[in-house]
């Protein structure tokens, strides 16, 4: 009996030693607690992963060597500091509890201290722990839960109104912020903005990714995968586009990641216009389609950004010398050269299409070229247009029958100004009338015009008057020498006036 005994007593101490040896745990002390047994570590032998693996209760700390990890987009969340966690421990409710990731990325545990669990996963974090608490309990069985994320901190730069770095802070109920999420943060793309090439630049432990993002794909085909979810520490670059292309331009306008609250703008306008010069252009005012009554309208209308179209109104409107097919707008972009969009405002008349009214946005320059040549069919159409001036005003002096400033309609000829004046009157000389402008350089022009009322279109004969011209008919022959013979006749009047003013007293 007693040998059986014995032999019972060496099984559990060679038990014992086989399992203290394989994992490298000498038993020097031990105490219960909770119905768990304490062991007092003073060893600790490092075995193969797939050896630890294979004991109950035990695992890895961390991933092989050689094991890819997770990286850029689908990459697990990451723990840092401020981030708030659960710790529960099976049957060990005392070590259990809600805990704060410190400011040095560790976590102060019970019993075992601090554990680093900067750049960590929740699953090799609750590994990590598991492991330092297995010198402690035998078979440890933990859970680690995040119950509030950290602040979001990111960065946006490139083709954005307001780059640098931005604080979400994730309270209960809110989410991690998107890629678009993150650009309405920054203000908004602006036109120079190439979303088809967007990076996503996020670190992890050791290396730095680069993911890309087509938000033009979001755009036109609703694909919702290029809105990524962004982490904690996450830059975002939008790059210029080579190019600006003006078919996209409203399209990029409209986007939810556009600027949302439309301001004054601040722009120049140079060429052909009738008051060049920098100007601040103020978003219009579009009614929605089912208006209230007036005390409400002003509340459901909605601005729309400047135009081309908008900023020419604002500069006086073009002149008759401007080519409305080769506008330009130049824009400076935050990295890289100038970049220049050729539109064409005929075309706009001419088949309403809307995307030559492109949208401008701060510091952009719009600059309406001279016209080589002037077609006289395309004139009264260009005089209608809402980019050109309503009224100009030109002095009509001399031999007319109302002579004076006169108001009249932009790309009024001559022979028109002279009409609208009431004609020549019976002192004029009809052959030829002379034209006076202030040029743009300062300086003063004077010519005389050979006056055909037949006369179409003809910067010889009949040109185009611009404003604040001086058109002065003179006098004809007959009645300069009518206005010699009076004033030489005139001291002689007066002499037979005197004479017939003593024969009354005769």
């Amino acid at each position: 009996m007693e040998s059986a005994k014995l032999s019972a007593k060496r099984h559990r101490e060679t038990s014992c030693n086989f399992w203290t040896k394989s994992v490298g745990f000498p038993t020097l002390a031990t105490r219960t607690v909770a119905g768990f047994t304490l062991l007092s570590v003073t060893t600790l032998m490092i075995l193969p992963p797939s050896a630890i693996a294979q004991l109950p209760g035990l695992r890895p700390s961390a991933a092989p060597a050689g094991t890819s990890v997770r990286r850029g987009a689908d990459a697990p969340y990451t723990l840092g500091a401020g981030d708030r966690v659960r710790l529960d421990i099976f049957e060990v409710p005392e070590y259990s509890g809600e805990y704060q990731v410190l400011i040095d990325g560790t976590l102060n545990l019970p019993i075992i201290g601090s554990v680093s669990v900067q750049d960590l996963s929740l699953e090799r974090a609750t590994s990590e722990i598991s492991s330092r608490y297995a010198r402690y309990i035998r078979r440890p069985l933990l859970t680690l839960t995040l119950l509030a994320p950290r602040p979001v901190k990111i960065a946006v730069a490139g083709e954005v109104n307001r780059p640098g770095s931005y604080t979400v802070n994730l309270t209960e109920g809110t989410q991690f912020p998107t890629v678009t999420q993150a650009v309405q943060l920054a203000g908004g793309i602006t036109q120079a903005a190439n979303i088809r090439q967007v990076e996503l630049r996020r670190l992890s432990p050791g290396s730095s990714d680069v993911i890309a993002v087509n938000l033009w794909e979001l755009l036109n085909n609703g694909d919702l995968s290029q809105d990524l979810t962004l982490r904690d520490g996450d830059s975002l670059f939008i790059p210029t586009s080579p190019q600006i292309n003006a078919d996209e331009s409203r399209t990029l306008a409209d986007a939810s990641f556009a600027p949302q609250n439309t301001g004054p703008i601040k722009i120049v306008v140079v060429g052909e216009v009738s008051r060049p010069g920098p100007y601040i252009v103020s978003p219009t005012t579009v009614a929605t389609a089912n208006t209230p009554p007036e005390a409400n309208r002003a509340a459901s209308s909605s601005s729309t950004p400047a135009t081309v179209t908008q900023a020419i109104q604002v500069a006086g409107g073009i002149t008759p010398l401007a080519d409305i097919r080769q506008v330009q707008i130049r824009r400076s972009a935050r990295s890289g050269p100038e970049k220049v969009l050729d539109i064409n405002l005929w075309q706009l008349l001419q088949s309403g299409d809307v995307t030559q009214d492109v949208i401008l946005q701060e510091g952009d320059t719009v600059v309406v070229p001279t016209a080589s040549n002037i077609d006289p069919s395309e004139v009264p159409q260009i005089a209608t247009a809402s980019f050109s001036p309503n009224i100009i005003r030109v002095n009509v002096v001399g031999e007319v029958a109302n002579a004076g400033t006169i108001e009249v309609p932009p790309n009024t000829t001559l022979n028109q100004a002279v009409l609208a004046a009431g004609g020549f009157n019976n002192r004029a000389r009809r052959s030829s009338v002379e034209l006076i402008r202030l040029n743009a350089n300062g300086t003063i022009s004077k010519r005389n015009v050979q006056v055909n009322f037949a006369q179409g279109i003809n910067d010889q004969n009949n040109p185009i008057l611009r404003n604040n011209d001086v058109v002065v008919v003179n006098r004809s022959n007959l009645a300069n020498f009518s206005d010699t013979l009076g004033t030489v006749l005139s001291p002689l009047g007066g002499v037979f006036s005197l004479f017939n003013f003593f024969r009354i007293f005769e």
